[in-house]
């Protein structure tokens, strides 16, 4: 097989590499090992027939059996013509049918009558075109969260500065806030380790590297994202809380609401880890078409239904204490400057993972990178934005630091001042 067909390949694997890249997981990674399970049969196919045939390697006796990179050729004897069909993980099921034919030579075996490119993808001038817009959308989204990770990363570090200086601002729902900030900051930095070990050394095959590193760097990714999705969910059930027991020990509900956020990640990824390494101790442990994933996506798919359902109950608690004539004039400013900020936040991480969550990993791909990785890391801006600059208690300390600040300023210029003039 030539060059430019083996490039041509490449150049396809390498663009669902892109796709996965952004999404955690390798497509191409399936054909890979495809075709390495086939290259290894080739090999025991070429063993046992030259035990069997000893004189068969002789060029006057047929074309010995040959591994072209994606196909093995059987031993054919001069003048057999010899035909395969694309490798199955690259057919196309709405594309004809084409075989790919070559004649036992005595020169050795013929150029194939047809590259497998064209083979697998006929079109290959549009393919070529398709390639080049995907890879610069795939590029693009990959620039966008990491602009995006960035700016979180950034802003929630400020947030969580600004909750630990102004202690007076520190009580059950601002731990709660800090736990959910801590939560981001562990994903984003999650996110640039993972891109890292995996993606950053361009020449490493990704798909048969199976290293304690990488597999530490996945690990700790999963955690840190089933840690997220856990404390978003607490948000969620804390304000519910606090709408429906006035007068609840919020220390007691903080203890069930830090196994809830950090417990259940921690049970859920020992579990996966443990049987991972038993059961499928392949790659970098990236590999979501393993029916292992479904022990981290179950509760993931459950935090984000049950978030949903939290989301619409709270809303119907909040119109019926706004509008109860008999409820205390004291709970209404309360439930009001509690909900507002998360009211905003629940549909940002709950609508759009359950519009996704009901169709296959592979349905809608570009709009599901868009929502899912795009907006989802810029979403720890968006929860420091509205649990932290925006609140107004802590705008009201920033204002008092800045006037004691500004006063003790003047004090020390005023005083200055008049040891000079005392001292002249």
């Amino acid at each position: 097989m030539g060059t430019m067909d083996i490039s041509s390949i490449l150049l396809c694997l390498s663009l669902m590499g892109w796709i996965r890249m952004v999404s955690s997981t390798h497509a191409e990674c399936s054909i890979i090992h495809h075709l390495q399970k086939q290259e290894n049969e080739c090999m025991l196919e070429m063993n046992k027939h030259r035990g069997q045939h000893p004189s068969s390697s002789n060029q006057t006796a047929g074309c010995a059996i040959e591994w072209d990179g994606v196909s093995c050729w059987p031993w054919a004897l001069v003048g057999e013509t010899v035909s395969v069909s694309c490798p199955l993980p690259l057919q196309h099921h709405n594309l004809p049918h084409v075989l790919i034919w070559r004649n036992c030579t005595s020169q050795g075996w013929s150029r194939p009558s047809v590259s497998y490119y064209r083979a697998c993808f006929h079109d290959e001038s549009s393919i070529e075109e398709d390639d080049t817009a995907d890879q610069e959308y795939f590029a693009l989204v990959k620039l966008m969260y990491s602009v995006g990770y960035g700016v979180s990363l950034g802003s929630l570090c400020v947030a969580v500065l600004i909750f630990l200086t102004f202690r007076r601002l520190l009580c059950t729902r601002t731990y709660i806030h800090l736990n959910l900030f801590s939560t981001f900051i562990l994903r984003g930095v999650a996110v640039f380790v993972k891109d890292a070990v995996l993606f950053e050394d361009k020449t490493l095959d990704h798909c048969t590297v199976s290293t304690v590193g990488c597999k530490v760097a996945v690990t700790f990714f999963q955690y840190c994202v089933l840690a997220n999705f856990f404390w978003l969910l607490v948000e969620g059930l804390f304000l519910q809380t606090l709408l429906i027991f006035s007068f609840a020990n919020k220390r007691t509900f903080f203890w069930w609401y830090t196994f809830i956020g950090w417990g259940t990640p921690s049970v859920t990824i020992v579990i996966w880890t443990l049987l991972q390494s038993q059961y499928n101790n392949l790659g970098c442990w990236d590999d979501l078409d393993s029916a292992l994933w479904w022990i981290i996506k179950t509760p993931i798919l459950i935090s984000v239904f049950v978030n949903f359902i939290v989301f619409v109950n709270i809303s119907r608690i909040i119109v019926m204490k706004t509008k109860t004539p008999d409820s205390s004039g004291g709970d209404k400013p309360l439930c009001r400057r509690l909900a507002k900020s998360t009211l905003l936040l629940i549909p940002l991480f709950g609508v759009h993972y359950i519009v996704f969550a009901l169709f296959p990993e592979h349905v809608g791909i570009k709009a599901r990178l868009l929502f899912e990785l795009v907006l989802g890391s810029f979403q720890g801006f968006i929860v420091a934005l509205l649990y932290c600059f925006l609140n107004a208690e802590v705008q009201n300390e920033i204002r008092k630091a800045v006037s004691r600040c500004r006063t003790q300023t003047e004090g020390n210029n005023f005083n200055m001042v008049v040891t000079q003039d005392f001292t002249a």
